[in-house]
């Protein structure tokens, strides 16, 4: 589907919204362009972090797992389902 089809498809969508469901559907859109303006300069955070565990030892790597998952099980530990 081409950029503008899609943009089209969109708007129809947004003209049968009911009028009271509109500032709704506004906040939704404009936090989700915010964000994505946001996401983008993060992404250069990250990446310095790419390669970090290249030259870490096996033992020091399942050592620094291990120790992730245990964390992540207490963290998670007080959720449904869990």
């Amino acid at each position: 589907m081409s950029k503008s089809n899609t943009r089209d498809k969109v708007l129809e969508e947004i003209h049968l919204i009911p009028e009271n469901k509109l500032a709704e559907v506004y906040d939704f859109l404009h936090y989700f362009r915010l964000g994505l303006k946001e996401a983008a300069g993060k992404t250069e955070d990250v990446m310095k972090f790419a390669g970090s565990w290249k030259d870490m030892p096996e033992e020091t790597f399942n050592s620094f797992i291990r120790e992730i998952n245990e964390r992540r099980k207490i963290a998670f530990s007080g959720r449904r389902g869990a």
